[in-house]
């Protein structure tokens, strides 16, 4: 019967991928419809296929979570603490716990659902640089097919599409103009995880560029207050759910590095963790104010190109040089450079790097074994790098010649006019 129910479900999430689709104008014509269903079938096939796969962390942790939730009556439970995840999140849990539904399938359909989401914010990012119905097609199925995605939704059961989902969407309403929007959804990204502070940077190139404006931040704190504020009316300290985040700090783990092509992947000798530890921060925070720095000298110039190439580094360079880093931390760099790559495919050889890099972090995970160590995925994330340094200098490049084109033009016609 829950299978059954599972199936249902799956089913109104391939209506509404349709539906997005459908609304984003890239179903053209009867193929485009039959490829799109087919496409959506398949997706959601495999991953029904794998929905009872139990992972270690879904027996160690979320399975036990919302055991806690059902025991100490649901919603009425979130006034404990529980867990390493963010309220938001625990919501879902608290209603799966409620429910007579096996709750690993609700888990999993979450982030399904999720999935979907983030495979049209991936479309909607692409739309800002090509208007190819066919590419823009690729760009949703490609992401929604991603070995990544669908491993860490389908097989693994988590949840971190619930997070750049939402971060995407920004970027994009962001691009558009549209500046609270994207305010209030980099909040909710963050309310998901805090992971996004690897793409939440891009925020404050948005503030040099005039997209969004000091004022547009306030939504930033206001929302993040609407999401917790549910756990606070049943009994949750408010300055303890508030600050959530800080508490957590102390849970991340003493390791380097867990599983994760990182720079610690690298270097794996070290005595001193802790002074390791140290200056792989320092470096991160360096790594971010120089890339902020480029985007403030060239800020009257930035293209969209630019900007993407900017959000890409961040994404990568961020969780590659920070210790304790976990496997799934590049989620966010391959979704970015699968976006860069449909774009601007003369740098596709980059997402097939980043892919690779997440890759080797997931084997080493689900099969409890590397297929290739680490410091592989490392290399390939440096190239990966390199790549999208060409395309943000390329994009420079442009926008400065744009922009003295621009000056000579006006400077042209204001002498026609004195003439």
């Amino acid at each position: 019967m829950d299978f059954t129910i599972c199936l249902l479900v799956l089913t109104m999430i391939g209506a509404l991928a349709l539906y997005l689709l459908y609304i984003s104008s890239v179903l053209s014509g009867k193929l485009s419809w039959a490829v799109s269903v087919l496409l959506i079938v398949l997706a959601l096939g495999l991953r029904a296929a794998v929905f009872d796969y139990e992972t270690l962390d879904y027996q160690n942790f979320l399975a036990r979570w919302v055991e806690f939730f059902r025991q100490y009556g649901n919603f009425r439970a979130l006034k404990y603490e529980i867990g390493n995840y963010n309220i938001p999140y625990l919501y879902f849990l608290a209603l799966f716990s409620s429910l007579r539904f096996r709750d690993l399938y609700a888990i999993k359909l979450l982030s399904t659902l999720s999935d979907v989401l983030l495979a049209w914010g991936a479309l909607l990012c692409c739309s800002l640089f090509t208007k190819n119905r066919a590419r823009l097609l690729a760009s949703f199925f490609t992401t929604l097919l991603l070995p990544t995605v669908f491993l860490n939704s389908a097989v693994w059961g988590q949840c971190d599409s619930l997070y750049v989902a939402p971060m995407l969407l920004g970027i994009y309403c962001a691009m558009k103009n549209r500046p609270w929007t994207a305010v209030i959804l980099a909040c909710v990204s963050f309310g998901f995880k805090l992971q996004a502070v690897f793409l939440l940077p891009i925020y404050a190139v948005f503030l040099m560029t005039g997209k969004i404006r000091w004022k547009h931040l306030l939504a930033f704190p206001l929302t993040y207050l609407l999401l917790v504020l549910p756990a606070v009316c049943f009994g949750r300290p408010f300055w303890e759910t508030f600050t959530l985040y800080f508490s957590q700090t102390g849970s991340i783990g003493s390791g380097l590095n867990y599983n994760s092509p990182s720079v610690f992947s690298v270097f794996t000798d070290i005595q001193n963790k802790s002074a390791a530890a140290v200056a792989g921060i320092l470096l991160a925070f360096f790594y971010m104010i120089n890339l902020l720095a480029v985007a403030w000298v060239h800020r009257k110039t930035l293209n969209g190109r630019a900007i993407l190439a900017l959000c890409l580094l961040f994404a990568i360079g961020i969780p590659f040089l920070l210790p304790h880093m976990h496997e799934r931390y590049f989620y966010g760099a391959d979704i970015l450079s699968l976006i860069l790559a449909f774009s601007f495919p003369v740098y596709s050889a980059g997402a097939l790097l980043v892919q690779f890099a997440s890759l080797l972090g997931y084997h080493a995970y689900l099969k409890m074994r590397y297929l290739l160590l680490m410091n592989h995925g490392a290399a390939a994330l440096i190239v990966a790098m390199a790549l999208t340094l060409v395309c943000l200098l390329t994009a420079l490049r442009e926008g400065d010649e744009a922009s003295r084109k621009k000056r000579r033009r006006s400077t042209g016609e204001k002498k026609k006019k004195l003439s």
